[in-house]
């Protein structure tokens, strides 16, 4: 088995420390006006990007109002399924969801009212610095770490049954550095997944010659940098495409000592830029990056010990402890995920696939609990319009990239008024549908999302890209030198 670094590289023991770091929410695309369609449009927009029924792929009338009669739908096998992705394991939907939680987090924008992004504060630091999982680190947020470790590592938690769960308050909830990363159970156990992460490392560099404030830092270095190639290399890629990824990361060859060169990877944006600090783009955040709603599937299978799949929402108000994977709860019994069930690790016959990236959401998304408007569709809408996001074609003609025809766009968008005119976020979703099949992002949500992602990733002094260019994986894994969730997931396993 390969060895962890016993020292840090020169750099890496610079971290950020205070716990104000902030960053602010702008917009890449300042010149193009705001779209501001009516209350009505929206909806009727909305009500058209409901899933049909599984069992009626033809393509029943859908109704934003509620779930099918049917529901949950039952679920024919990812080979014969018309609305999975062949290509994308359906933990990536909820990896996207840790990600975001890790660089974004607006708590005071609203639905009802025009929100300029300039004066609008991302609460988290956009950095993929796994602050949601850190939080201010052991002497500013002591709750989150195991005092038994000296403050080394992070702290984990039992459901009543002593399954591995979150660490949690007298009352169920979880201490984590973000509430977010509890909303459902699989986001749950992925956070879960990252805290045995960090402590699997810490006992790795234990048997060197780091101790204290030294080997944690080591130990934070070496899961952050690990992370962010799951985020570029694993994630991304399979989002936007090589493609993309491979025009905007460049390996300059560096000779550093004579007759030995190096690949010193540069990344070079066209649409995303800065003046002194990144900032995070309302057309990433509230439209291109929310490709992954689509992904959602109405039900997860979680293990082979649990018979049925789970719902993600149930319409009842009240449910019971086993009707839906929603969180903010201790981990009932037996829900221990098992990621085969969601990641290309362990038996090949339990992995379900992520839903197309079109303009679909699954029927469970027709009805948040407790939110108003409860549709997700309609929420995502009304976000938009009240952020000013412009609309899809405009993004795209100011990308030069060739716009979606009416036709292509399709009879619902023509139809509820919007000929010449969509939002951004339903531009994106129909683009990876009528370009790509769903299989990943078209050429303007791809390079939003990949701009965004790895221009986050130049702009923090302390990642990968910066401290150490050419440095590639040193963790155990599949392929030696590259890294990704399956390789992390057999990392901790026992």
């Amino acid at each position: 088995m390969p060895q962890l670094h016993s020292t840090a590289p020169r750099g890496a023991e610079i971290a950020p420390r205070s716990v104000f770091l902030e960053g602010r929410f702008g917009r890449m695309f300042r010149n193009l006006p705001s779209f501001k369609p009516s209350d009505a449009d929206l909806r009727k927009l909305a009500e058209s990007m409901l899933e049909p029924p599984e069992s009626d792929a033809g393509g029943a009338e859908n109704q934003l109002q509620s779930p099918p009669a049917s529901y949950p739908p039952p679920a024919p096998s990812p080979e014969t399924n018309p609305f999975d992705n062949p290509d994308i394991p359906a933990g990536y939907t909820y990896l996207g969801q840790f990600i975001d939680h890790d660089i974004t987090f607006d708590p005071v924008s609203s639905l009802q009212r025009m929100n300029d992004p300039d004066g609008l504060h991302d609460f988290r630091t956009p950095r993929f610095d796994l602050d949601s999982v850190y939080g201010a680190g052991p002497n500013n947020d002591p709750y989150l770490y195991d005092q038994a470790s000296g403050g080394l590592k992070l702290l984990l938690g039992n459901n009543p049954e002593g399954e591995l769960d979150l660490p949690r308050n007298s009352q169920g909830r979880a201490l984590t550095g973000d509430p977010r990363n509890d909303e459902n159970i699989i986001v749950s156990q992925l956070h879960l997944l990252f805290l045995r992460f960090h402590n699997k490392v810490v006992d790795q560099l234990g048997g060197g010659t780091l101790s204290g404030d030294a080997l944690f830092d080591e130990a934070q270095r070496v899961v952050r940098w690990h992370y962010q190639w799951v985020v570029v290399h694993d994630f991304l890629r399979r989002i936007v495409g090589e493609e993309v990824i491979d025009d905007i990361i460049t390996a300059r060859p560096y000779v550093a000592n004579p007759g030995v060169s190096v690949p010193l990877n540069e990344i070079s944006l066209r649409f995303y830029h800065w003046e002194q600090q990144p900032f995070m783009p309302v057309e990433f955040s509230v439209a291109a990056y929310r490709f992954g709603h689509s992904m959602i599937r109405p039900d997860y299978r979680i293990n082979t010990i649990v018979p049925n799949d789970i719902p993600i929402f149930v319409p009842a108000a009240h449910p019971g402890e086993f009707d839906d994977l929603r969180g903010f709860r201790p981990l009932p019994k037996n829900w221990t995920i098992d990621w085969s069930f969601f990641f290309e690790t362990g038996d090949p016959t339990h992995l379900q696939h992520a839903r197309r990236i079109d303009a679909k959401l699954a029927a469970p998304l027709v009805k948040l609990p407790g939110l108003h408007p409860a549709a997700l569709a309609v929420r995502n809408l009304e976000r938009g319009r009240a952020l000013g996001l412009p609309a899809g074609q405009r993004v795209a003609a100011a990308m030069s990239i060739q716009v979606l025809t009416d036709d292509q766009l399709g009879a619902a968008a023509v139809a509820t008024g919007f000929a010449g005119r969509v939002p951004l976020w339903f531009y994106v979703l129909k683009e990876a549908e009528v370009l790509n099949t769903g299989s990943r992002l078209g050429p303007v949500g791809g390079r939003i999302v990949a701009e965004v992602i790895l221009g986050l990733l130049k702009g923090d002094p302390f990642s990968y890209i910066n401290v150490a260019p050419s440095w590639t994986p040193d963790l155990p894994a599949a392929t030696p030198g590259t890294f990704t969730i399956p390789d992390l997931v057999d990392f901790i396993a026992p």
